[in-house]
C-alpha cells in the first residue's frame, strides 16, 4: 500500500471544490451560527487534517512550542486543537496535564484515540467549564481568525490561566497564507492582527504582549497574563 503524500496546504481549495463546500447559504448573524458552520464543516473535512504536514509546517509548529518556553509539570490548554497537530510536541516537555477544546466532534474524536490521555472538550474556548488560574499555558494555534468572539475567549482565557500564565496566538503559515485562506472558507475568517491592534486588545483584556514575530511563513505571539493583585 502506497504513503499518503503529505498534503500541500495550497491543495485545500480543490479539495473543498470537488466536495461541494465552497457554496454556502447561510446567512450567519451570531456566533452560535458561526461556530454550528464551522463544527459541521470541519466534520466534514476531518480527513484532511490527518494527512501528514509538509516539513516545514512540522518545523514551524516544533519552533511555535519552543517559543512558549514550556516547563515540566505544566498545564497545557489547546485551543481548537483539531486532530491534535501539536500534541506530539508538548509531550518531550512533560507536561502535568493537556487539556485540548474543539467544535468539531469528529476531530476531537480522532485526537483522543490518537492521545487518550488528553482532556477534550467539544465547545467554544469562551464556554470552557475550567476552574479558575488552572492554566500555564494556553495556544491558540491556526485559530485566532476562527474565533467568532474574540472579547468573550479573552474573558475566559484571562480568568483560566494563572496569574502570568502565557497566551499563544500562532500560525504555521503566517499572515498571507490566511488571507488567501480565507477566500477558500465557506465561512468568514479574520485576519491575523498587526501589533498595535494586538497589542491594544490584549490590554483591554488584561494581557501583556511580550513576543510578537511576524514572518513571511510563520506568525507568533506570546502575551502574559497581567496579575489582577
Amino acid at each position: 500500500m502506497s504513503k499518503k503524500r503529505p498534503f500541500e496546504l495550497e491543495d485545500i481549495y480543490e479539495e473543498l471544490k470537488k466536495r461541494g463546500l465552497l457554496d454556502v447559504s447561510v446567512e450567519i448573524t451570531d456566533t452560535e451560527t458561526y461556530n454550528k458552520l464551522q463544527s459541521e464543516f470541519f466534520d466534514k473535512v476531518k480527513d484532511i487534517f490527518t494527512r501528514p504536514l509538509p516539513s516545514e509546517i512540522q518545523s514551524n509548529l516544533k519552533k511555535i512550542v519552543k517559543l512558549a518556553s514550556l516547563k515540566p509539570g505544566e498545564i497545557i490548554l489547546d485551543v481548537g486543537a483539531g486532530t491534535g497537530v501539536l500534541i506530539p510536541y508538548f509531550l518531550p516537555y512533560k507536561p502535568k496535564k493537556i487539556i485540548a477544546c474543539d467544535l468539531s466532534a469528529k476531530m476531537l474524536a480522532n485526537l483522543k484515540t490518537k492521545f487518550p490521555q488528553v482532556e477534550t472538550y467539544l465547545m467554544d474556548v469562551k464556554d470552557l467549564p475550567l476552574p479558575d488560574n488552572s492554566i500555564n499555558v494556553a495556544f491558540l494555534n491556526a485559530v485566532w481568525p476562527n474565533i467568532g468572539d474574540k472579547p468573550a475567549a479573552l474573558k475566559t482565557l484571562k480568568k483560566i490561566l494563572k496569574p502570568h500564565g502565557r497566551m499563544i496566538i500562532s500560525h504555521p503559515e503566517g499572515k498571507e497564507f490566511v488571507d488567501k485562506l480565507s477566500q477558500a472558507m465557506p465561512f468568514p475568517l479574520d485576519p491575523l492582527p498587526n501589533k498595535i491592534s494586538l497589542k491594544r486588545l490584549l490590554k483591554k483584556y488584561g494581557f501583556i504582549l511580550q513576543i510578537y514575530i511576524d514572518e513571511a511563513k510563520l506568525y507568533f505571539v506570546l502575551a502574559y497574563s497581567e496579575d489582577n493583585n
